[in-house]
């Protein structure tokens, strides 16, 4: 994510230092995306270095705190206002562990998609329960309400996220079914055709295992 914008959103709500960034940032997001101050401060120095932030002096304590410019506060309302670019997403270990599952020697794809789909369905469960904390802080209001508030969004994407991972688990185990059971046909019309004394030709479609039904995706809202 653009952690140098998310600086920029907390620093046009006034002077800060280093740690402290690192922490309200964490803060508003539920360390999803934990920060260490080194990447905090090498974030800084690129937004100096760009005329998006200043030092602006020191607190009581010594620490240099940092302002944003009318040049970050440009910056920042243009990152507001675009679009998240789609066109070229990153890159997904998983569709990849799946792509390349394809054809290799020795591993059953099926087997990969269940192992995934359980670590779905288990990530699903917990941010379900800390969506639940969230709601209940949300409603009780306090000083942290911004916070919380920011924190049930985090959550509910994450939800929205993961359902849709199992969903296309689902998805690619049926595909490789049917195009197993496609080619398994396939063979079978060959072998039993005028050219039956020939050896079929091989199959190309993945291996998959008649491996048990493990539970599917639990039905979920993020409303």
């Amino acid at each position: 994510m653009s952690i140098r914008h998310g600086l920029l959103a907390l620093l046009e709500r006034g002077p800060r230092y280093g740690s402290q960034l690192r922490t309200e940032f964490e803060s508003r997001t539920g360390s999803t995306w934990p920060l260490n101050v080194g990447q905090v401060y090498t974030t800084l120095n690129r937004l100096e270095r760009d005329g998006m932030v200043a030092q602006g002096g020191e607190d009581t304590a010594g620490h240099t705190l940092y302002t944003i410019t009318d040049s970050g506060r440009a910056e920042l309302r243009t990152w507001f206002e675009k679009p998240v670019d789609r066109t070229s997403p990153a890159r997904d270990e998983l569709a990849i562990k799946l792509a390349m599952a394809v054809g290799a020697p020795g591993v059953d794809i099926r087997n990969v998609i269940q192992s995934q789909r359980r670590h779905t369905v288990k990530a699903m469960q917990d941010y379900t329960r800390l969506k639940a904390q969230a709601l209940l802080a949300v409603e009780g209001g306090g000083a942290r309400e911004r916070d919380d508030v920011a924190w049930l969004l985090v959550l509910e994407q994450l939800i929205f996220q993961t359902e849709a991972e199992a969903r296309w688990l689902d998805h690619c185990e049926s595909r490789l079914i049917r195009l197993s059971a496609t080619a398994a046909t396939a063979g079978t019309e060959a072998s039993s055709g005028p050219s039956s004394s020939s050896a079929p030709a091989a199959s190309n479609a993945p291996t998959v295992s008649a491996a048990p039904n493990v539970p599917t995706a639990p039905r979920t809202s993020a409303s």
